[in-house]
C-alpha cells in the first residue's frame, strides 16, 4: 500500500485521526478484505511511524464494529454475515423510528417535499442505471429527518452502521427490484410524514423499511447467494 498521502499530510492534522482515515478508505476499496488478518508489521512499516496511532485507530474501528482484535492472533477484518446484518437492521430501524417520533417538533412541509423530491431523483437513477446516485440520494432521504435529531449519538450510530451495511467494501453491484421496492417504501414513509401521522412513520421504518424478517430474501441474495462475493445486478 502506498501511505505517502499520509507521511505527506499537513502537520496540523492530527496523526491517528489520518490513520483512521485511510485505513477505512482502504476498507471501502475492498484493499483490506473483510474475513482476513492485517499485516500489522507492513503497515507500520509502510506508514513510517510508531504502532501507537495504527493502535489507537484500530481501537476505534474495533469499537465501531470493522475489525476485531485479538490479543495473540492479530486484528481480522470482520466480515458480514446474517446475524451481523440483522442486527444492525434492528438497530438502525429502532433508531430511525426514534428520530421519526422526534422530528414532530421539528420538521414540516419542507422536509417532506425535499424526501419527495430526492425519493423521485432515487426512481431516475434507477431508470438510467446509475447505483451510485440512487445511493446518494438513497441516504440523503434518510438523513432529511435523522438530521433533525438533536441526539448526535443517535446520528453518529446510524452513519457508522450504515457504512458497514453499504461500504465497507463498497457494494459493485445491487438489486433492482429490492432498490424499486425501497424507493416505493420511501413514497410510504413520505405520506405518513405529510400526513402528520409520525408514529405511524415510526413503525413503517421499523418494522417494514428496517424489517430484517420482511427483507430477508433480498438480502440473503444481495450478500450471501455466493459466499465471499457479491450476487451480480439483477438487471
Amino acid at each position: 500500500m502506498d501511505f505517502s498521502s499520509i507521511r505527506n499530510a499537513p502537520a496540523d492534522l492530527l496523526l491517528r485521526e489520518r490513520v483512521y482515515e485511510y485505513l477505512k478508505k482502504a476498507l471501502a476499496e475492498g484493499r483490506l478484505s473483510p474475513g482476513n488478518f492485517m499485516n500489522l508489521s507492513a503497515l507500520e512499516t509502510d506508514l513510517g511511524m510508531s504502532r501507537t496511532p495504527l493502535r489507537d485507530a484500530l481501537l476505534r474501528l474495533e469499537a465501531e464494529g470493522f475489525v476485531t482484535i485479538h490479543s495473540r492472533r492479530g486484528v481480522v477484518v470482520n466480515a458480514l454475515d446474517p446475524r451481523a446484518v440483522r442486527n444492525i437492521y434492528q438497530i438502525v430501524g429502532a433508531l430511525e423510528s426514534a428520530a421519526a417520533e422526534e422530528a414532530r417538533g421539528s420538521a414540516g412541509e419542507e422536509t417532506w417535499d425535499r424526501m419527495d423530491r430526492l425519493n423521485r431523483e432515487m426512481k431516475e437513477a434507477l431508470a438510467e442505471d446509475d447505483f451510485n446516485e440512487y445511493y446518494s440520494r438513497n441516504l440523503a432521504f434518510h438523513d432529511a429527518f435523522l438530521s433533525l435529531s438533536a441526539n448526535e449519538e443517535l446520528r453518529n450510530t446510524v452513519h457508522i452502521l450504515k457504512e458497514r451495511l453499504y461500504d465497507f467494501p463498497r457494494q459493485k453491484s445491487y438489486l433492482r427490484d429490492w432498490e424499486t421496492a425501497s424507493a416505493r417504501e420511501h413514497d410510504e414513509i413520505v405520506r405518513l410524514f405529510r400526513s402528520g401521522d409520525f408514529s405511524g412513520a415510526a413503525s413503517f421504518l421499523r418494522n417494514i423499511h428496517w424489517s430484517y424478517a420482511l427483507q430477508e430474501d433480498y438480502i440473503r441474495s444481495y450478500y450471501f447467494r455466493n459466499p465471499g462475493s457479491l450476487v451480480d445486478s439483477a438487471r
